[in-house]
């Protein structure tokens, strides 16, 4: 089997040590000196703009604020990868974190769906994915410093669990998508332990798969149910499976267990694997694409322009 094709986490659209400028946009940073990452994460602002401990060691020093950008409607977070990871290792474990990725279709989904809406909002972090978060935050004058591709971003996250010796269980897909991914990803990820695997077709209820990861004792909870759905099942049960991280991925385990075929690299540092998605299932995914992301971005230019107003 081929191995993971790991893309590198630099944007093609913006380099880490790219300087913000707000413009018109609104950022909302998140800075000072606490105890740990996630206590700065919920503190206001303050003049200082390096993270530390409260023993004086700096955990991760950010170049720029660590802001929030506003697109339709939905804060997401302004950091780098290695930022986001940094984040992850700190703080308490006794309250778990939900992380999003989100896109032009999250966020035309989240523009009509308050459930959703008030989901992403109450999640610990929201990063972006894909070109579209690019030009709407151009658009205002801003630029997210690295483009998180959940699927290659999500990669990242597991080495970093088998380096902390994180225990991951694996939720959703078609029967046999997460046995198969969580063999491929055991194969490629050195020291990754993965406890338990389940589909998304079963007739379990909610409370009774929430039971089996807590069963498992996983700590890393990673949930392929698709758009919304996935992020409205961790916002709701994610404190049920004892789990102190969950991350709603969409189709990363169907392209790890090999079921569909991922757009080559080339395509993914361009931002342009909608492209390839779309060849492979014009029936569905047309209205996504074709007419989504043109609404994305009309809506994007209205909320900058009606800013300017």
């Amino acid at each position: 089997m081929d191995a993971i094709d790991f893309v590198s986490p630099a944007a093609p659209f913006a380099s880490p040590d790219v300087s913000f400028e707000p413009a018109q946009a609104t950022l909302e940073p998140l800075d000072g000196t606490y105890d740990s990452l996630e206590e700065a994460y919920r503190a206001p602002a303050t003049e200082d703009r390096s993270l530390h401990s409260g023993h004086g060691t700096a955990l991760v020093e950010l170049a720029t604020a660590w802001s929030r950008l506003s697109v339709l409607g939905t804060s997401v977070d302004v950091l780098l990868g290695d930022q986001v990871l940094s984040v992850l290792c700190t703080g308490p474990r006794h309250r778990p974190r939900h992380l999003c990725y989100v896109n032009a279709h999250s966020l035309n989904l989240a523009y009509g769906d308050d459930a959703y809406k008030t989901a992403l909002a109450r999640a610990h972090l929201v990063l972006n994915d894909g070109v579209g978060l690019d030009l709407a935050a151009r658009m205002r004058g801003v630029r997210f410093p690295e483009n998180l591709n959940g699927s290659d971003f999500t990669i990242r996250l597991l080495r970093l669990a088998a380096e902390q010796g994180w225990r991951v269980y694996l939720y959703g897909g078609r029967p046999g998508v997460a046995e198969g991914a969580r063999e491929r990803l055991c194969e490629e990820i050195a020291g990754l332990e993965i406890v338990g695997a389940c589909d998304g077709y079963g007739d379990d209820s909610p409370a009774q798969i929430a039971a089996r990861i807590r069963e498992a004792e996983a700590e890393v909870l990673i949930v392929a149910l698709g758009q919304p759905q996935q992020e409205l099942w961790l916002d709701e049960h994610l404190a049920s499976t004892g789990c102190h991280l969950g991350l709603g991925v969409g189709a990363f385990l169907d392209f790890m267990s090999g079921q569909v075929v991922r757009a080559p690299g080339w395509m993914n540092r361009l931002g342009v694997e909608w492209v390839f998605r779309l060849v492979q299932e014009p029936g569905r995914l047309w209205r996504r694409y074709i007419v989504g992301n043109p609404v994305f971005l009309w809506r994007a230019w209205r909320m900058r322009t009606a800013e300017i107003d």
